[in-house]
C-alpha cells in the first residue's frame, strides 16, 4: 500500500521512497487519530501528509521523549542539529537524516513557505525552557508555531477552491484546536514532564494552580475545582473549533472527508474527557473504537462521493485526472485502522 502511494505522487528515487516510508511509519505508530483521517486522503496527497507529521514528531520527540535525567543542554544541543540538518535540507534539497529529506522534498513540491517550518522549531525550543503560561494569550503565541503553522503548512498540500490566504486562518485555528484538545487530554502526562500547557489565568479563576494538580496526580483524588476548570478548557477548545469549521468548505472537495474525520475525532476526544468526568489527571481519555470505526467509515463514503463528482465536472480547460471509484472502505489498509 505505501508502493501505491509513492507511486501516485511520482516518487521514484529509492532514497525518497525510504524517507517518506519511514515518516509514514512515524505517523501510523504515534498519531492513531491523525493516521486513520490521512488514510481518507487521495492516495498521492498522503505522503506529504505523513512526512509533515514525521518530522513535527521527530522533533516534539526530542523534546519530550529523552530519558527525563538527560540534561536539557542536551536536548536542546539535539534540537540544534535538527534545525541544522532542516535548514540544509530546504536549502540544497538533500540531507542524511530521512525524515527531513522527505520534508525537503514535500515542500519543494508543495511550495510551503519555510517559515513556518522556522516558527514550529521556534515554539519546539521554547518547550526547553518554557514550564507554563500565564494567560491563553500567551499560550496563543506559543501555539502558533506548534499548531497553527501545521495548519498552514498542509493548505497546499490539502488544496483549496478560495485562495490560500482566505483559508488560512481556518487552517490555523484548527491546528490550535487539535493541540488544545491535546493539551487536556495530556495534562496529567505533561504535569509528569514539568509543564502545564492550559493557562494559569484559566486554572487560576476556578481556584487552581500547580500545587493543586500535582497532588491531585500524586494521590489519585479528585477535587471539584479541578474538574470545572478542566471544563472550562473544553469550552474554551470548542469554541476554537467553531472558529475553524468555516474552514472545512474552503478545502478541495476530495480533501473535505479527511479534514472533516480529523475534525470529527478530535472533537470526540473532547465528549470522551467529558463522559469520564475530566478525570484526565488520573487517566486518558479514549474514543471507543466503534465511534472510530463509524466516523472513518461516513469519510470513506463521503470521499468516494467527491471523487465521483470530480469525475462528472471537470475543471475547465484541464483534462480529468484518472482517479479510482473504489470504496475507500474497501482499502485494507483504511479497514486495519477501524476495526
Amino acid at each position: 500500500m505505501t508502493g501505491r502511494e509513492l507511486d501516485a505522487a511520482g516518487i521514484t528515487d529509492p532514497a525518497l521512497r525510504e524517507a517518506y516510508t519511514r515518516c509514514r511509519r512515524l505517523n501510523a505508530r504515534h498519531g492513531r487519530t491523525y493516521f486513520l483521517a490521512t488514510r481518507l486522503l487521495p492516495v498521492e496527497r498522503r505522503p506529504a501528509v505523513h512526512a509533515l507529521y514525521g518530522f513535527a514528531r521527530w522533533a516534539d520527540d526530542i523534546v519530550d521523549s529523552l530519558d527525563p535525567g538527560v540534561p536539557p543542554h542536551r536536548r536542546a544541543s539535539e534540537l540544534a542539529l535538527l534545525q541544522r540538518r532542516l535548514e540544509k535540507g530546504l536549502r540544497d534539497g538533500d540531507g542524511t537524516e530521512p525524515v527531513v529529506l522527505a520534508l525537503a522534498d514535500t515542500a519543494r513540491r508543495h511550495a510551503i513557505d519555510h517559515r513556518h517550518f522556522s516558527d514550529f522549531m521556534t515554539a519546539m525550543r521554547s518547550d526547553l525552557e518554557v514550564t507554563d503560561y500565564p494567560t491563553y494569550e500567551d499560550l496563543r503565541a506559543y501555539m502558533h508555531g506548534s499548531a497553527a503553522v501545521i495548519g498552514l503548512q498542509m493548505l497546499p498540500v490539502l488544496g483549496t477552491v478560495v485562495p490560500r490566504q482566505e483559508a488560512a486562518p481556518y487552517a490555523a485555528a484548527l491546528g490550535v484546536a487539535f493541540q488544545l484538545t491535546n493539551f487536556l487530554r495530556d495534562v496529567g502526562e505533561d504535569l509528569d514532564r514539568g509543564r502545564v500547557y492550559l493557562p494559569a489565568d484559566l486554572l487560576g479563576a476556578h481556584g487552581v494552580h500547580r500545587d493543586l494538580l500535582s497532588w491531585s496526580r500524586a494521590t489519585g483524588r479528585r477535587d471539584p475545582r479541578i474538574t470545572e476548570a478542566f471544563r472550562a478548557a473544553e469550552d474554551l477548545t470548542r469554541g476554537v473549533y467553531r472558529e475553524a469549521a468555516p474552514g472545512l468548505a474552503m478545502l478541495d472537495p476530495v480533501a473535505r472527508p479527511c479534514i472533516r474525520t480529523a475534525f470529527v475525532l478530535y472533537g470526540g476526544i473532547l465528549d470522551a474527557i467529558a463522559d469520564d468526568g475530566y478525570a484526565v489527571l488520573h487517566r486518558r481519555a479514549v474514543v471507543p473504537r466503534r465511534r472510530r470505526a463509524a466516523v472513518a467509515v461516513d469519510g470513506a463514503v463521503r470521499l468516494t462521493a467527491a471523487r465521483i463528482t470530480a469525475r462528472r465536472r471537470p475543471r475547465t480547460g484541464r483534462p480529468v485526472p484518472p482517479v479510482s471509484l473504489m470504496s475507500p472502505v474497501q482499502d485494507p489498509a483504511l479497514h486495519e485502522e477501524v476495526v
